[in-house]
C-alpha cells in the first residue's frame, strides 16, 4: 500500500507523536509498504530528507512546535503520490488539512488519537477564557473532528471510556497501540557506561523519560525524592519548556543532588539509559498510551505510574508495577515498591511489553487500512487513478 502520514509534529520536535510517526513509518516500510510523511516545515537547516513539508510558523507558546497555518498544495501533493490511505496524527492544522484533502480526493482517512487537546489548554492556550469554558470548547471541536475519518485509532481502551464520557461519536474506533522495538528495548544491555558518565556507582536509579513539559506533572516525582533513601537517584531524560522550572524546583526542595537532568538523549542511547536504571516513573495523567513506560518495561523495569487514563491499561498492580495518587508521598511509596521488587517483577514487565511489539501492531494497522480502503471502494467513494 501507499500510505500518507500527515502529522502535526515531526523532527526536530521530540514528543510522543513524533515517536509514533517514526515507529509506524519504519514498521510499515519493513512490512513492504510505501510511506510518505507530510509535516509542518521547521525551516531551513532543520528539514529531514524525504519528508514533504507544508509552510509553517513557529508556535510562540511552545517554540519547538510549528503550525502549518498557510495555504498548501495538499490535494496536488496527495494525488501526485498516488496514495491509498491518509493516516492523520494530530487534530490541529495538519489534521484539518488531512480531513480536507481526504474529502476533496475521496481517499479514505484514519486518525490516531494521540493527544487530549482539552488537557493542553491550561498550559498552551492563547484564549483569555476560563479553563472550564476552554475545555468545553475543546471537546466541541474534538467531537466535530473525530466523527469525520473512516476510523479513529485509540492507543488504549481507556480512550474509549473518555470518548463515551464526552459524547464522542465516530464512524468506527479500533484500539491499536504504538508499537515498540522489543529487540532494541530489551533486558541484558550494558548500562554501566551511562552510570559512569553520571557519576553513579551503587546508587539505585528511577528514570523519567519524555518531554519536560508542565502537563507531564514531573514535579511530583521530583518532590518525592525527599522521601526516598539517600541511595536513590532520579534521571529526568528529555528537554522541554518546563526544564528550567523543574531544575529550580529540585533546588527549592533540596534534592538537586538526587535529581539528574540529562537533557535530550539520542535514540541509540535511550535503551542504555533504561538499562542503567532500576525502575521507571510517570506522574502524568496526560498520556493516551505512555510509550516510554512500555519501552522501560521491555527493558525489565517495573513502573510507578499515576493511577489514571492509559496507565490503567498498561500497568498491572503488583505484576509489572505500582500505582500512586497525586502526592509526592504516594509517588515515593510506589517508587520504593518498584525498587524493592525489581527482580521479581522484571520478567512480567518484559512479557507485558512484548504485546506492544512493532510487528504485531504494524500488521494490525495494515489490516485496518485494507479494510477501510476496501469498504470505501465497495461504497463507490474512492477510485484510485
Amino acid at each position: 500500500m501507499r500510505i500518507a502520514i500527515m502529522t502535526d509534529s515531526y523532527l526536530p520536535t521530540r514528543d510522543g507523536v513524533v515517536t509514533a510517526v517514526m515507529t509506524l513509518s519504519k514498521t510499515l516500510t519493513d512490512l513492504g509498504h510505501t510511506v510518505f510523511i507530510i509535516a509542518p516545515d521547521p525551516g531551513e537547516g532543520q528539514r529531514e530528507p524525504g519528508i514533504h513539508y507544508f509552510p509553517a510558523m513557529r508556535f510562540r507558546k511552545y517554540p519547538d512546535y510549528f503550525l502549518p497555518v498557510f495555504p498548501s498544495n495538499k490535494r496536488e501533493l496527495i494525488e501526485s503520490l498516488d496514495i491509498d490511505i491518509i493516516h492523520i496524527h494530530g487534530v490541529a492544522f495538519m489534521g484539518l488539512k488531512g480531513l480536507m484533502v481526504s474529502r476533496s480526493t475521496g481517499i479514505p482517512s484514519v486518525a490516531t488519537y494521540c493527544t487530549n487537546v482539552a488537557d493542553t489548554m491550561e498550559f498552551y492556550s492563547p484564549l483569555p477564557l476560563p479553563m472550564e469554558v476552554q475545555s468545553k470548547l475543546a471537546w466541541i471541536y474534538m467531537r466535530n473532528f473525530l466523527k469525520r475519518p473512516s476510523c479513529i485509532i485509540a492507543l488504549t481502551p481507556a480512550t474509549l471510556t473518555e470518548f463515551k464520557e464526552n459524547r464522542v461519536r465516530t464512524k468506527r474506533t479500533e484500539v491499536i497501540p504504538v508499537g515498540i522495538d522489543v529487540n532494541r528495548f530489551r533486558q541484558g544491555l550494558d548500562g554501566s557506561g551511562i552510570r559512569k558518565r553520571h557519576g553513579l556507582t551503587d546508587e539505585r536509579v528511577v528514570i523519567h523519560v519524555g518531554r519536560v513539559s508542565f502537563e507531564k506533572n514531573i514535579g511530583v516525582p521530583i518532590k518525592a525524592m525527599k522521601s526516598l533513601p539517600d541511595d536513590v537517584r532520579l534521571f529526568v531524560v528529555g528537554k522541554g519548556p518546563a526544564l528550567q522550572e523543574m531544575k529550580d524546583l529540585a533546588s527549592k526542595e533540596g534534592v538537586e543532588d538526587k535529581v539528574i537532568f540529562t537533557g535530550f538523549v539520542p535514540d541509540d542511547e535511550l535503551p542504555l539509559y533504561y538499562s542503567a536504571s532500576d525502575a521507571v516513573v510517570s506522574a502524568s495523567r496526560f498520556e493516551t498510551q505512555g510509550l516510554t513506560i512500555a519501552e522501560a518495561m521491555a527493558c525489565g523495569l517495573p513502573a510507578a505510574c499515576a493511577d489514571g487514563r492509559a496507565f490503567l491499561d498498561v500497568v498491572e498492580e503488583g505484576v509489572n508495577g505500582y500505582f500512586f495518587k497525586d502526592t509526592p508521598e504516594d509517588c515515593a511509596e510506589a517508587m520504593i515498591k518498584c525498587l524493592d521488587n525489581k527482580d521479581a517483577i522484571a520478567s512480567d514487565a518484559r512479557r507485558i511489553a512484548e504485546s506492544y511489539s512493532m510487528e504485531s501492531t504494524g500488521r494490525r494497522m495494515v489490516s485496518l487500512y485494507e479494510d477501510v480502503v476496501s469498504k470505501k471502494k465497495r461504497a463507490g467513494g474512492f477510485v484510485k487513478h
